[in-house]
């Protein structure tokens, strides 16, 4: 026999059930979001092509106006990853904006900073301590806290607005720009690289999603899992202070309202964006999509035409979608 009649007849099967083990193993789910991302910017293009929405002053408006809720967004992705929940964060801008603005026009620029920056502090730490240390469900405790700092910034503003008239604090915290970028966006850029790179690329970050994944297991190979849960309770505190800031900056005023609400619509950036509701896993570059999406999607909406109440309802109907969505380890 010939040495060609030895040689077997091809498989022409093999590449199709490759290609469906493939399909079959792929998590649609860490990439769902960029998926919706793109399908509904597309709706929008073709919807509303004649109300302006591709172009570049709009476009940058989305990433203006979505610049704050990420920023809180990436806070809340650790606190996630790590099991835990925050409901403090609106509320936390809020008292940050009021105290830095009082601050601002009895001190100046460095001490209004720093009294904003300080709220964040206080809250933060009480949060982190009373779930790491006397073990109180942190939904129960950031819930409380919530009302605690909605109260106290109406109570010491006797619910009026603090103007802020210092120039100086107005353009580095949201109405200036640096360059042709505005510069509510250059912070949020910041906020997502450096939460990219610390979750990712570093001890720390390791720690919070194994702490997240499984705790008894992270305590096992030498994780403080009570240290790990005051610092991203702690870390979500400063950034939604920073996000007050921002608030104060961009509407040259601080108000006990700034912040209303945000705590849901970073909780819904986080899960679309593909962190586990369940800890132990998290995407701060997701988050970053799942918030341009939640913009992009009230950008839409106002272009279309649709009211506020209309608008709180699509804003639910996401935040369900997001925990139908989220990811079970």
């Amino acid at each position: 026999m010939s040495k060609a009649n030895t040689i077997a007849p091809r498989d022409t099967t093999a590449a199709p059930r490759q290609f469906g083990t493939i399909l079959k193993e792929l998590d649609w789910r860490r990439y769902v979001i960029y998926i919706g991302f793109v399908v509904v910017f597309l709706f929008f293009a073709v919807l509303l092509r004649d109300q302006g929405f591709l172009s570049p002053n709009n476009l940058l408006n989305i990433f203006r106006q979505t610049a704050t809720i990420t920023v809180i967004a990436v806070g809340m992705t650790y606190v996630i990853a790590c099991a835990e929940i925050d409901l403090s964060v609106g509320s936390v801008a809020g008292l940050s904006s009021v105290c830095t603005a009082m601050a601002l026009s009895q001190w100046g620029l460095i001490p209004g900073i720093l009294a904003g920056l300080a709220v964040g502090l206080v809250v933060g730490s009480v949060n982190g301590a009373l779930v790491s240390l006397l073990g109180i469900p942190s939904f129960l405790v950031t819930l409380g806290m919530l009302g605690i700092a909605v109260g106290v910034a109406q109570w010491i503003t006797a619910s009026a607005p603090q103007p802020i008239l210092n120039d100086t604090f107005n353009t580095l915290f949201g109405s200036g720009n640096f360059g042709p970028i505005p510069g509510l966006v250059v912070w949020s850029a910041i906020f997502v690289a450096i939460g990219a790179v610390v979750l990712n690329r570093t001890r720390f970050g390791r720690q919070v999603l194994a702490t997240g994944g499984n705790r008894n297991a992270a305590e096992f190979t030498g994780i403080n899992t009570k240290r790990i849960k005051f610092q991203v309770l702690l870390i979500s505190g400063m950034v939604a202070s920073v996000a007050g800031m921002l608030y104060a900056g961009r509407l040259e005023s601080g108000r006990f309202q700034w912040g209303a609400g945000d705590e849901l619509s970073a909780i819904a950036a986080v899960i679309l964006g593909g962190t586990s509701l369940f800890g132990g896993f998290g995407s701060i570059v997701g988050t970053l999509f799942g918030a341009l999406l939640i913009g992009l999607i009230n950008n839409g909406l106002i272009l279309a035409g649709l009211d506020s109440s209309q608008q709180q309802v699509v804003r639910g109907v996401i935040i369900i979608l997001a925990v139908a969505l989220a990811r079970k380890k």
